[in-house]
């Protein structure tokens, strides 16, 4: 059952992948922030061949640039210069589309030769001129809802992408603010953002919804083991997707290692998610009889 059985199903299409809350479940995952070309292929890759056997829709996501960090000596990534071939030689030499963030209107052009969906952060989700720069790429547009809104008022974050003539937005949950330190996620907010955007698809980032934003002083913490938790939970509701990120040894990652899943966890996770998915959505389960 989607999300809003009473708004028409929307699909946006970013690349082979499709991404609706009545269609079998998609992924967005990643290392947080692009670390080499070699690390970049070596994650994408895996990612790919834990996902195909599923028949998981897989989105390539990482940052070139982590421009919202605790402290002014937090490393910031490659530059959207170096990233940009990068991204190029994941989407062409693996087959894969990719997501990355924009920070500033002057990037969205340039990001979007090589990427096929530009993310807007949630801190920027309100930016009116970098969401109408990101709609004019014509690129698909994932908005994340910001720590500071509630679900209803994405309605009008995404009626400025729409409403510049681009339909393709995604909206996605992260959790909201709740006192210092901690997020919450509420789930109630994924069927209210299908229905308040008209039956945009909505993703539920897993990974950052775990974040302790600043909660280790210079940086931000998070506690990993709950991201199956909230993961199954929301897509338990019946998501059009999950945004996961995800990395070979999360302990030692430039950004966001206290939330991320380790690359090793993520097959058993995925299918995990994959039969809830069915569950909610009321989908036959796979015959392990049938190639």
């Amino acid at each position: 059952m989607p999300l809003d059985p009473a708004s028409p199903p929307t699909v946006v299409p970013v690349g082979p992948v499709r991404f609706g809350n009545h269609l079998p479940l998609s992924l967005i995952a990643g290392p947080c922030a692009l670390e080499s070309r070699a690390h970049a292929l070596e994650v994408a890759a895996a990612l790919k061949e834990m996902t195909a056997p599923l028949g998981l829709g897989l989105v390539f996501k990482s940052s070139f640039d982590k421009a919202n960090r605790t402290s002014a000596g937090s490393a910031r990534g490659l530059g959207l210069r170096e990233a940009l071939p990068i991204f190029a030689e994941i989407r062409d030499g693996l087959g894969l589309p990719v997501l990355t963030d924009v920070h500033e209107a002057d990037q969205c052009a340039a990001a979007a030769e090589a990427v096929d969906v530009l993310q807007i952060p949630a801190f920027l989700c309100r930016q009116t001129d970098l969401l109408l720069a990101a709609a004019a790429t014509g690129r698909a547009v994932n908005v994340k809802k910001g720590q500071f809104l509630a679900p209803w008022d994405m309605a009008h974050v995404a009626a400025k992408v729409t409403g510049a003539g681009n339909p393709n937005v995604i909206v996605t949950e992260r959790g909201a603010s709740f006192g210092y330190n901690t997020l919450v996620s509420d789930l109630r907010a994924l069927p209210i953002m299908a229905r308040v955007t008209g039956g945009a698809p909505v993703v539920f980032d897993a990974t950052h919804s775990v974040q302790q934003p600043g909660g280790q002083g210079a940086t931000s913490g998070g506690q990993r083991e709950f991201v199956p938790v909230l993961a199954r939970a929301a897509v338990a509701v019946g998501v059009a997707g999950v945004f996961i990120e995800t990395h070979p040894d999360p302990d030692r990652a430039p950004s966001d290692g206290p939330n991320m899943v380790p690359l090793s966890a993520m097959p058993d996770l995925l299918a995990t998610l994959v039969a809830f998915d069915r569950l909610a959505k009321d989908r036959p389960m796979a015959d392990p009889t049938r190639p």
